[in-house]
């Protein structure tokens, strides 16, 4: 079941479990969609993988299955792999 992690790891910025601005790559790592197609030039910094648009969990779920509350942050910034 995917985390749905509460923020982008580069900027900080808090993505909503039904943001259309995260994108995750296969290991479930979080970036918004500026950061992305900005900075990381679409490639994740901490494995290498391409990134794709986070599923959105329906609100039904999400009362049964919570999204994270982990932030996971990088203040250094992030730099494409």
């Amino acid at each position: 079941m995917l985390e749905l992690r509460p923020n982008c790891e580069c900027c900080g910025r808090d993505l909503a479990p039904d943001s259309l601005d995260a994108r995750i790559c296969t290991f479930e790592c979080t970036f918004c969609a500026d950061c992305v197609d900005g900075e990381l030039g679409g490639a994740c910094p901490n494995c290498g993988g391409n990134f794709a648009a986070r599923p959105i969990r329906p609100a039904a779920m999400l009362a049964c299955y919570p999204a994270s509350t982990k932030r996971v942050f990088k203040p250094e910034g992030c730099k494409a792999a």
